[in-house]
């Protein structure tokens, strides 16, 4: 009993695309053994750093507590009032004598602002940039009043021209 050629080739394409299919089954389970594999590695790396932190974060909190502890060992603060509103004024409340450096200072403190601030601003009136943005602009309205001329001109000789040729034909 001989088969048919057909069905033996239908037969080894289905026993082909079987070894295809286990072959890749076989290629994703090991793939996911791998990543199961990089997954608890990374989260025993993970669970590592989470307890290195945590006995950094003890370690801290000690230290808090104890400079606390220190610190409310240290002589009480007294809290100072600085403004007297709402008191009645003293006769015998004095102004403080004014430093002559003080008053030397903030006057002419205000004139060096206002040169300094002059002095940049001259300085930037005169870089390269500025010059060349200015020496720009003058250019681009040298050409601009010099063909306005032009057409001025070229309008007074058209005009010359009509009214002479009516002239003429009069």
């Amino acid at each position: 009993m001989s088969m048919n050629p057909a069905l033996w080739a239908a037969l080894g394409g289905v026993a082909a695309l079987l070894l295809v299919l286990v072959g890749v089954a076989l290629a994703l389970l090991v793939g996911g053994r791998r990543a199961e594999a990089r997954e608890r590695d990374a989260l025993a790396a993970a669970r590592a750093d989470v307890e290195a932190l945590r006995a950094q974060l003890d370690e801290l909190s000690t230290e808090l507590v104890t400079s606390r502890v220190a610190a409310a060992l240290v002589a009480p603060q007294v809290e100072y009032v600085i403004t007297s509103a709402g008191e009645p004024a003293t006769a015998s409340a004095e102004m403080p004598p004014v430093d002559d450096r003080a008053v030397l200072s903030v006057t002419l403190g205000e004139p060096l602002v206002k040169v300094a601030a002059l002095g940049f601003g001259v300085r930037r009136a005169l870089s390269a940039e500025s010059r060349n943005r200015i020496a720009f602009a003058m250019r681009r309205e040298v050409k601009r009043a010099r063909k306005e001329r032009r057409r001025a001109a070229r309008r007074t000789r058209v005009a010359q021209a009509r009214t002479a040729g009516a002239e003429e034909a009069a």
